[in-house]
């Protein structure tokens, strides 16, 4: 397995053999489906909320009387079938965290790295380090990959915090993310993969096996 390694001005330097057990692994389509489905639940704030008819203010007298009056009978206004009652079955809030085992996330990011790297939506840059906190810096950066204007996932080593700032207003377009925070919800929903050079390493100790 083989990836393309560029400088910081878009220039092709060469390629950089990488891990088959990580980048060309097989890939496991029903684990990215569970494991997707379990990052986006976590990321649930689970708020909703409506109150039910004992929660409504009002409705503590009988509208009119039981007998006598032609009409159907009721017991208050804040039963569900009036206006302005409450709500039956309605949503609560509640946790929709669904907690992962480690050895699943851990080869659900192998999984997802290994489709990017099938897809040839892998690449690699030397290290960028920026001398100013300006978005036009980073955006020149952005500009001379060759990534044809997708949006990407930028992985890097550490996250400096020149970077940190000049990235702030283009995470629509390069979402930039440390090693140690990388998850397989973050490689799917981004078409291609940037990985600074020095994180290469980074990512083999964390996921190679027997670690």
């Amino acid at each position: 397995m083989k990836a393309p390694l560029y400088t910081r001005e878009g220039k092709k330097k060469g390629e950089i053999v990488l891990n088959p057990e990580i980048y060309a692994n097989r890939v496991n389509h029903r684990l990215l489906e569970l494991v997707q489905a379990a990052y986006a639940a976590n990321l649930r704030r689970g708020t909703a909320s409506t109150k039910t008819r004992k929660e409504v203010r009002g409705g503590g007298r009988k509208p009119w009387r039981q007998k006598g009056t032609g009409r159907a009978r009721h017991s208050s206004i804040r039963s569900p079938i009036w206006k302005g009652g409450g709500v039956v079955f309605g949503p609560h809030p509640r946790s929709y965290v669904v907690n992962l085992p480690q050895s699943m996330k851990k080869e659900a990011l192998i999984s997802a790295l290994s489709l990017r790297g099938e897809q040839k939506n892998l690449f690699l840059i030397e290290s960028v380090k920026l001398e100013t906190p300006k978005t036009r810096e980073w955006a020149d950066v952005v500009k001379a990959l060759p990534i044809q204007g997708k949006r990407f996932l930028y992985v890097a080593k550490d996250i400096e915090p020149n970077l940190r700032r000049a990235s702030q207003n283009m995470q629509r377009i390069a979402k930039v993310q440390k090693v140690s925070d990388l998850n397989a919800y973050h490689v799917l929903h981004h078409e291609k993969i940037v990985i600074e050079q020095d994180a290469i390493s980074e990512i083999d100790n964390r996921l190679a096996k027997g670690k």
